[in-house]
């Protein structure tokens, strides 16, 4: 399943589910639908922020939830276990482009919506 993220302050991003979950978890937002508002959107940043660090400073719980997540899909045609972990991107570069949109927003005074 896709997600639509929209902003008036940046342009839409689209996200599988799977990988923004983490994120609306962390914000407390219902994945189906849901707005972060303007007022919101400061402490999103401050949330993710800390997140994407936790991330760096802690490789092998990304390593742990990058074999859970493998041992789920199916590998690319040829893809040995060492391809797939050199080509894994990790939860700060996924995180990334919503983290831009949300400072977008927080500096402009715009909502994110997305379900709608």
């Amino acid at each position: 399943m896709l997600i639509t993220f929209k902003s008036k302050s940046s342009a839409g991003l689209t996200m599988y589910l799977e990988h923004a979950q983490r994120i609306l978890d962390l914000l407390q937002k219902n994945p189906s639908r849901g707005v972060i508002t303007a007022a919101e959107a400061a402490h999103a940043v401050q949330l993710l922020e800390h997140e994407v660090e936790l991330s760096k400073l802690h490789p092998e719980v990304e390593a742990d939830h990058a074999a859970h997540t493998h041992a789920h899909t199916l590998p690319d045609e040829g893809e040995t276990p060492e391809i797939a972990e050199r080509n894994h991107v990790g939860f700060a570069q996924r995180a990334y482009p919503l983290l831009e949109m949300l400072r977008a927003a927080r500096d402009h005074g715009d909502d994110i919506i997305w379900g709608v």
